[in-house]
């Protein structure tokens, strides 16, 4: 009996390439500002160049990948101007979907937002920051989602995408950790409560004490970087 080759679809390819990509610049293992090498990253990926420049293609319209003419490709590096601008926006399409979740979520949507959490925090516990940060995105995903607006889901993952490879540093300081984890029990108390007010609120400070660890990340590096230079 001969196995039936089953043939993956271009399309398939191409987003599994750009997901794959997509996590290793979340995680840092491409760092901001630094050229994406084809070669390299065919032969890291296992895939020919094709599926991998449709990927590209995909993340540069996500925001995390910009094309140069002529160049290639660059993993985005923001600028702290970009990084307080995007933050600010981004508050705001967060406090709108916690707002309008707490008014919409269905009892099936907020089990399932449950149990994304009881996970997060079993990674939490064990350090495991890949996999807290997966479900960290889900549960924001689906807060987003259980608003049922899509103008405004449109918009939140847009702009979310800018901000996802920050978002993953920013938990990487021990107190600032344990901190966003109590405020994602908040976050389910003000659901479960279906407290509106209560949600918008404590979403909002979740990504204001995101902001400010970034930027104190970003300033430290940048001292870093200018005390190594001098010396």
């Amino acid at each position: 009996m001969t196995a039936e080759i089953i043939s993956m679809p271009r399309a398939a390819l191409h987003e599994q390439v750009a997901q794959r990509l997509r996590q290793m610049l979340v995680e840092g293992h491409v760092a901001p500002g630094a050229k994406l090498n084809e070669r390299e990253l065919s032969e890291a990926l296992k895939v020919s160049r094709t599926p991998l420049r449709e990927a590209i293609k995909m993340l540069a319209a996500e925001g995390l990948v910009e094309l140069l003419p002529n160049r290639g490709a660059i993993a985005v590096e923001l600028s702290e101007a970009d990084i307080l601008n995007t933050f600010e926006v981004m508050a705001g399409l967060e406090g709108q979907s916690g707002e309008l979740a707490a008014q919409r979520i269905t009892e099936s949507e907020l089990a399932e937002i449950r149990a994304m959490h009881y996970e997060m925090m079993a990674a939490y516990t064990r350090r495991d920051l890949s996999n807290y940060y997966r479900l960290n995105a889900a549960i924001h995903r689906a807060i987003n989602a259980a608003a049922r607006n899509p103008v405004l889901t449109a918009t939140y993952t847009q702009v979310n995408a800018r901000l996802q490879a920050l978002r993953f540093r920013s938990n990487q300081d021990g107190e600032k950790w344990k901190r966003a984890m109590q405020e994602h029990e908040q976050m389910i108390e003000a659901l479960s409560a279906h407290d509106p007010v209560a949600m918008r609120a404590v979403l909002v400070d979740h990504l204001g004490h995101k902001r400010e660890v970034v930027i104190e990340q970003l300033r430290a590096a940048a001292a870093a970087h200018s005390s190594s230079s001098q010396s």
